[in-house]
């Protein structure tokens, strides 16, 4: 895909703090716009089709893979997919705006490959892994095959920090949306 324009991906384990994060950037003069992410799960409680993401169910996210749709997609679980969908980026760039992700490690990194110099990627970090562990737990939305699940991919993903543009470590949140606004500013040089 032909980039048209700028990109800002956040990535982290899940309860690093990244979706809040993205959700404070949005609210900032950045010229930012979200883009929406393709799942083959069911929606949770809140969630909307179409502003948290694009609920294809297994099926259709397979038949939007064999269509071409998708700029990158993984499966994170078995029959879990998560994918980047052409059209929304398209869509935000067309706006004039630039594309802020909120995807997991290796959506990430492979979104960086893709986007290349037009991409900031930050890597959100947890203060320690027993922090994310008690971060998983104070959600009270899953269970504990899923908690221990989720912890022993977060710290496979952590691995992957180095590869990142930049490491924003998440302790205190106001200073981490302050240091992420700053990197993003000077990056899309607004």
């Amino acid at each position: 895909m032909e980039s048209k324009g700028k990109c800002i991906i956040f990535s982290a384990p899940s309860g690093a703090g990244k979706t809040t994060i993205v959700h404070a950037l949005l609210g900032k003069n950045l010229g930012l716009s979200f883009s929406v992410s393709a799942c083959s799960r069911e929606a949770r409680p809140n969630e909307v089709n179409g502003k948290d993401y694009y609920f294809l169910g297994i099926e259709g996210f397979k038949q939007q893979i064999e269509n071409g749709a998708f700029i990158e997609w993984e499966e994170v679980y078995t029959n879990n997919f998560y994918g980047t969908l052409k059209d929304e980026i398209n869509r935000i760039w067309d706006n004039g705006k630039a594309v802020i992700f909120d995807v997991d490690v290796i959506g990430g990194l492979n979104l960086k490959k893709i986007f290349g110099d037009d991409a900031l990627a930050i890597f959100v970090q947890p203060p320690s892994i027993e922090e994310l562990e008690n971060r998983l737990r104070l959600r009270s939305t899953e269970s504990e095959d899923k908690i221990n699940q989720r912890m022993t991919k977060a710290r496979k993903e952590l691995e992957y920090a180095s590869q990142f543009d930049k490491i924003l470590v998440n302790e205190n949140l106001e200073i981490a949306i302050d240091n992420a606004k700053n990197w993003v500013g000077q990056f899309l040089k607004v």
